[in-house]
Formats: C-alpha cells, structure tokens, sequence
C-alpha cells in the first residue's frame, strides 16, 4: 500500500495544511553548525594540514600531501575513454545541449549617450575563479558536474577548481568523464566543509576562488553559508522538489513515475500532484500501488511519499495555478493539453515543464536548461543557476563637461541635504568649469 495524503482545497483548513506540508527547515541544527564552524575555522587558520587532518578523520582518506589528492588531467581523460561508448556520447549530448542553451544566457556589455553627451552603460566580465562542489560517495553525479560547469565556461570563467569527495579513495569515472568533457581544470578529492573552506580561504596548495556552486549534504550547505561574503555561492539548497499539475488526460503511469522520480532523491524530497479530477487522482494511485514494487529504491520513495507526498484536488487549472505559486516549487510540471494557457499564470517556480511528453527528468540530464534551481519556496525570489551566475556587471558613466555641469547642481543639493558637504563640493567644483554653459 503506498501511502499519501489527500487533500482538498474544498477543506476549509486546506492552506494551512499546505503549508505545514511543504515547510522545511532549512536552518542546520546546532551540532552541524558547531561542526562546520570547527572544520571552517581549522581549515581557515591551518592551511594544508587541517585540510589533510580532516580529510582522513572524516573522508577515511590519508595523504602526506594535498598534491596527493589531485586528479591528473591524464586520469580525467582516461575516464572518460574507459567508460560505455553510450555513456560517453550521452555525455557529449548533454554537455553541447546545455552549451547551446547557457549561448543565449550570455549578458553583454551595452552604453547609450544621453542629450548632454554623457555615456552611460555597463560592462560585463566574468569571474576569475569559480569552485564547483560535486558530491561524491556511494552517489555519482556526472549530471551535476556539466550542469557547474559548462555555464560557467560559456561565461568565460578563467580557471575551474572541482571538489569531490572520494571516501576510501572510491571515486566515480562517470563523473572523472564528466569533468573531461566539460574542461574542468583542475579537480581534487576533498569533501563536505573541510573542501568548501580550502575553496573560499584557499591553502598553501589549493587556490582561492570567487564563487562555489554545486548542491551537497547538510556540512556542505552549512559551510556555504558561513563562507558567502568572503565568496559567493549559487544557493542553499534544500530537498528536490516536483509539484505536476495535470488536466487528467495524461497516462497516471507517466504522472505516477514522475512523481517517483523526485521522490527517490530521499527521504525529505516532495511530490504532489494537483488535478481538479478526483477519478485520475485514485488512477495515479493505483498506477503507483502497481509500479512501485519493481523500482530500486522503492522504500526511500515510500518514505518520501508517505512523509511528505499529497494529491490534491482543485477545483479547476485556475485554482492549481495559485497552488503552484504558493509552493513555488523546484520543479513544475504542467501536464495538460494546452501548457501554453496556463504557463502565463505560472510566476514562482524554479524550472517549468510544458506538456504531457516534457517529463523533469529530461530536464536533470541533457535537454539544456539547468538542473540547479531554487528549492524550499526559494523560486519567489530566485531563479536557476545560469550563465548569468558566473558573470558580473560594472556600471560606467563618463561625463561630457556639459553634462557634468549640469548634474552637479542637483547633486550637490542632494548631498548637502545629506551632510556630506565634501561630496557637495566635488560635485560643485565640476559645475563650476570654464565655459560650463549652465
């Protein structure tokens, strides 16, 4: 029996349980935090050796160096062969669909001169140095690595550092392939906050960079936290997410396994289904009474259904829409004959999906757009991870005499209404130019 809740926005309590249902915590609790902060702090004060220190207490990985822990160009390139032909050419496929569509992301630099002769514009650079964290383990995440990357490559990053942890000394050739194919410069097996340290701090051996992307554990999380100011980081990320709204015309076998395919992230990951037809809600029950025994992982899916997992019946596509903005999912899927109708109403959600055959998990792989996106309500205010995100804009201004002239005047009495008479008086002096015509 799979268990999940059903609910109704017919329930006059149904937005309070909404709510309770898709709240997480996002805060780590007091024993990450006291954890992360130590490892952070050693890291940060002690270089090379805290580095080596906690990648064998925690990694179960010993090295007398971190040159030890470095991943030769050679060995990246040797993955990469030694793996499936079908693995490689999927591989190939992904990282060129997500270059082409990271293409038309790219922000270029722009001016305009306006009637007195000032030029004002922007100037668009990327960054220098960018960390991409990769999880590591049991888990391989080849996916996750082009998805860092290649946007940051189309931006023209300079220099790409990959971390990934390899406990034991285990670590995947799907994601050694990976970071071949998507140019990473340099990768070293360290993980969890120790790495995210040696990234925002930099040791003796590991360089500096200026932003860390990339989704990991709790430690990993919680270490981004503490080092954005000193770097920039994409996100905290929080449990994957799918909300499909469907008009029940779908197949319930295709909607039963989408929402499968978010679940078996783990056991905090969440699917819901919304669908103003109660018949295609007890169809996708049953489809998924029928397929879930024969998947892998099918008692984390239990889990994740059972904890944190609803149908829910609307009264009509209208009223899903207000749901699906209220969750403000990761994921949303909008399985219905016509996505395009409906798509417009659609103002929170981190990555959207149109029609009946645009399943999310196309999206995870090789379709194009990034799999990186806001969780936990966090797509009211953010957006996926971009070229946009490994760039940055300077604005410029340069001011013809004329135009000087007459913009000191008002900012001159604006900064006097503010007390800040030296700035009056800079902006004064300009005014006050030979053959100034103001």
């Amino acid at each position: 029996m799979v268990e999940i809740k059903r609910v109704s926005t017919t329930q006059p309590d149904f937005w309070d349980s909404l709510e309770a249902l898709t709240s997480w915590g996002s805060q780590p609790g007091a024993a990450v935090e006291r954890r992360v902060a130590e490892v952070v702090d050693g890291v940060r004060s002690g270089g090379d050796a805290a580095l080596l220190d906690y990648t064998r207490r925690l990694d179960g990985r010993a090295a007398e160096s971190v040159a030890e822990l470095e991943v030769p160009a050679a060995e990246m390139a040797a993955a990469f062969e030694r793996i499936a032909p079908e693995r490689r050419e999927a591989l190939e496929q992904a990282a060129e669909r997500i270059r082409a569509y990271a293409e038309h992301q790219r922000l270029s630099s722009w001016a305009y001169e306006d009637a007195d002769g000032n030029r004002l514009g922007q100037q668009v650079s990327a960054l220098d140095r960018v960390g991409v964290y990769v999880p590591g383990g049991k888990a391989a995440y080849p996916s996750s690595v082009l998805m860092s990357a290649v946007p940051a490559r189309v931006a023209g990053v300079g220099e790409i550092t990959m971390t990934v942890p390899a406990p034991d000394g285990e670590l995947s050739p799907l994601v050694l392939a990976a970071a071949h194919v998507a140019g990473i410069d340099r990768i070293l097996t360290l993980g969890g906050a120790q790495a995210v340290a040696a990234l925002a701090y930099g040791t003796e051996t590991v360089p500096s960079v200026d932003k860390i992307v990339g989704p990991g554990n709790a430690y990993v999380a919680e270490a981004k936290r503490r080092v954005y100011g000193v770097v920039g980081i994409d996100m905290i990320a929080g449990p994957s997410e799918v909300l499909i709204i469907s008009d029940g015309q779908a197949d319930p076998e295709w909607i039963a396994m989408d929402l499968f395919s978010q679940a078996e992230h783990d056991e905090e990951a969440q699917a819901l289904l919304v669908c103003p037809d109660f018949v295609f809600l007890d169809q996708v029950q049953a489809a998924m009474e029928r397929l879930l025994p024969d998947l892998e992982r099918s008692e984390i899916i239990r889990a994740s259904l059972a904890e944190r997992g609803a149908l829910i019946c609307v009264r009509d596509l209208q009223e899903a829409q207000q749901v699906a903005n209220y969750v403000a999912p990761e994921h949303l899927e909008l399985s219905v004959a016509e996505p395009d109708q409906l798509v417009g109403g659609i103002r929170h959600a981190g990555a959207i999906f149109l029609g009946h055959y645009s399943a999310e998990a196309l999206g995870d792989y090789c379709a194009g757009p990034n799999h990186t996106l806001p969780t936990s309500r966090t797509a009211r205010f953010a957006s996926p991870l971009g070229v946009y995100d490994f760039q940055k804009r300077s604005t410029t201004l340069c001011c013809s005499p004329q135009g000087a002239a007459r913009l000191s005047r008002p900012a001159a009495e604006l900064a006097r209404g503010e007390g800040l008479t030296a700035h009056a008086r800079s902006a004064d002096y300009r005014g006050q130019q030979e053959g100034s015509s103001e």
